[in-house]
């Protein structure tokens, strides 16, 4: 509870400001316009993302819990953490992997999206393209922890990716410069890895968690995006609840889903995935989604 204490100097004080000549209302409100900066829709979610304790504390707590994991996972030979439509390769012999999707997941790219709302601009791949050749992406807290120790344990890890394929080794200096193991170029499986016998659907990564199964029991996978463990058929609300809904038990043993508020999926599937409409359209059915009951 805030209270206000004045002394008699202070009101005598308030008193005389009473009497001095007022600065027109018009002036006052005219120089705060102009001293505000122009709204963001992504501000707040990137300052709490760069600035909240919570924020740390929640990768943290996803990637402590994995580690507490690993060795059950391990050990129980019938573990396995691809949709089960994609696991077409018999698990019983096959090393063990975990997967790893790379932005916000290991990389914390948030300087970008900073940039892009002190210089008010939306994403594009030049802009993009540019970042990711400067190699400084931070680690995202608890990261590195959890890939060192899954390596430590034998297990591969494996990093997937939908940067183009053009900056995979921007991205692979930038993950080796903070310490990831990275076993060898076939660890990282960026947007265009052919895989045979797979159709690619656009950015879809289902193809390349295939390949992966072919070769590995995968026993963890790790993403900010729904489509980082398991391929979405309509990027609508309820065909994003759809194809969780088998894995609800994964999530926190096989799954750990990291936050990401300052894009993804989830966004356009609010807007029938049309980024063509203006913001303001856009804008309005985000707002029109909101729950207020």
């Amino acid at each position: 509870m805030r209270t206000h204490l004045y002394s008699i100097a202070t009101v005598f004080t308030i008193a005389l400001a009473g009497c001095a000549t007022q600065t027109p209302r018009a002036s006052v409100a005219t120089a705060s316009v102009a001293n505000v900066p122009a709204p963001h829709d992504n501000l707040n979610a990137v300052v709490w993302l760069q600035t909240s304790v919570e924020a740390r504390l929640l990768y943290e707590q996803a990637y402590r819990a994995a580690i507490d994991r690993l060795d059950a996972a391990i050990k129980d030979k019938a573990w396995d953490a691809l949709p089960k439509d994609e696991r077409t390769a018999p698990i019983a012999k096959l090393p063990p992997a975990v997967v790893l999707d790379v932005d916000e997941t290991v990389l914390d790219n948030s300087p970008y999206q900073a940039r892009l709302i002190r210089d008010g601009k939306d994403y594009n791949e030049a802009t993009w393209a540019d970042w990711v050749h400067e190699r400084t992406a931070r680690v995202i807290p608890g990261a590195l922890a959890f890939a060192k120790a899954a390596s430590a344990k034998g297990i591969r890890v494996i990093y997937l990716s939908n940067r183009a394929q053009d900056l995979n080794d921007d991205t692979l200096a930038n993950l080796r410069a903070l310490g990831f193991p990275i076993a060898g170029q076939d660890v990282f499986l960026g947007l265009g890895t052919f895989v045979e016998g797979c159709e690619q659907n656009g950015t879809e990564k289902t193809c390349r968690r295939q390949l992966v199964g072919r070769n590995y029991r995968v026993l963890m996978q790790f993403g900010d995006q729904l489509g980082d463990f398991v391929g979405v058929v309509a990027n609508t609300p309820e065909g994003r609840s759809a194809a969780i809904q088998p894995y609800l038990d994964w999530i926190g043993e096989r799954w750990f889903v990291l936050p990401n508020p300052t894009y993804g999926s989830w966004e356009p599937a609010l807007f029938n995935n049309d980024w063509s409409q203006p913001a303001s359209a856009r804008r309005q059915q985000k707002i029109d989604a909101l729950r207020v009951k």
